[in-house]
């Protein structure tokens, strides 16, 4: 078995949904679930079929970023893996209905930062390990920090008061 990364491309200002599911029907089922939860929202989304055809099976409401998704989903050519590239909302305003998706086995993770994934190869196939989201670590908040950090969820809407 090898054991490599792979690198998700998305431009700095799109966000990512890494997940796994488990049957050909995700790809129809993720795009109502994702028009339903937000209006006009704009998305890629492509998901890795692992049996059959083994096909990049994919959809979505902007050009761009479903061929954003297809390429990703390409790369990591990982048995009932999905990506969903948001262009216009956060996960946290798409995240529940993602998870309530019935096929929906696990999120990997929800993020705007850069994202590796890592991959493990075997004879069979690939399969997602894990991610490496973000950056390490560099310290722990202050008292400026906490009073920057709830300031910035208010001026965005996410907090009141």
């Amino acid at each position: 078995m090898e054991i490599k990364t792979v690198k998700i491309q998305k431009p700095d200002n799109v966000n990512v949904i890494l997940g796994q599911s488990h049957f050909i029907k995700t790809v129809e089922d993720l795009h109502e679930a994702l028009v339903n939860a937000v209006p006009g929202i704009k998305f890629g989304l492509a998901f890795c079929e692992s049996s059959g055809p083994c096909l990049v099976r994919y959809s979505g409401t902007d050009p761009e970023l479903t061929e954003l998704a297809k390429t990703n989903a390409w790369n990591l050519s990982c048995g009932h893996s999905f990506i969903i590239l948001l262009g216009n909302v956060y996960p946290i305003n798409v995240l529940n209905a993602v998870k309530n998706v019935p096929e929906v086995c696990r999120i990997f993770c929800a993020t705007a930062n850069p994202v590796e994934v890592v991959v493990a190869e075997s004879e069979q196939g690939r399969g997602i390990l894990g991610v490496i989201d973000g950056f390490k670590s560099r310290g722990v908040e202050t008292e400026k920090d906490i009073e920057e950090r709830k300031a910035f969820l208010r001026k965005i809407g996410y907090k009141i008061g």
